[in-house]
């Protein structure tokens, strides 16, 4: 494990790949933060390099600083309320892929555990009986010699939900400064966690739709 040390992508522009009068969306890279932390040197974050070309975004929801994908954000009021009740109701649909280690033997399955803060060792999280509910659905994508490429479509929004669930099933994300041994750690320069693909229901059309981001893994 790693103290955690901020390091934004250099670049300062974000690749957007969708906008309209109600929503912005946009392929966050590993390594930056969704919103401002406590300390001065984490406002460099997705959140407010979006607001220098569009001021009036607004966080709906969040990705871990280390993992890459889909975000959307509001441009108003109204859909900031409808997009964060989605995600609250459990309406979104969500895709990661991720490599872990080891070699995986089902080819899917579900996890359901609990998950809560680590109240000794914070932001860390941890499978507890006494913690908020956390479901996560897995396929499977492709069998290494020493890894798996699977597909994790999370119903719940937990804290590290994926790399905690991953950890339980002793199938480490590869990459993970957080839960990984040094081994694992550096098995990968980043997280090998990314969002895929989001499926929102639009504000203003009440369409459904999906935003897609290819996964850099293998």
């Amino acid at each position: 494990m790693q103290i955690f040390d901020y390091q934004p992508p250099s670049i300062p522009w974000l690749d957007i790949r969708y906008t309209d009068r109600d929503i912005i969306v946009i392929n966050k890279p590993a390594g930056l933060l969704a919103n401002p932390g406590k300390a001065a040197n984490t406002h460099d974050c997705a959140i407010t390099r979006l607001q220098k070309l569009y001021p009036e975004a607004i966080l709906v929801h969040r990705l871990d600083c280390d993992t890459s994908g889909i975000m959307v954000f509001a441009r108003n009021k109204k859909s900031e309320s409808h997009l964060k009740t989605q995600f609250q109701d459990r309406k979104t649909k969500k895709v990661y892929i991720a490599e872990v280690d080891g070699v995986m033997g089902a080819d899917s399955g579900t996890i359901d555990l609990s998950l809560a803060g680590d109240k000794e060792n914070p932001p860390f999280q941890v499978v507890s009986d006494q913690g908020k509910s956390a479901i996560t659905h897995y396929e499977v994508i492709e069998r290494f010699a020493n890894h798996t490429l699977v597909k994790l479509m999370p119903e719940t929004g937990r804290t590290h939900q994926l790399r905690v669930h991953m950890l339980a099933l002793n199938h480490v994300i590869l990459g993970d400064n957080f839960y990984g041994d040094d081994i694992t750690a550096k098995a990968k320069k980043r997280l090998s966690l990314h969002a895929q693909m989001l499926t929102i229901i639009h504000p203003y059309t009440q369409k459904q739709r999906t935003f897609f981001s290819k996964h850099p893994f293998c």
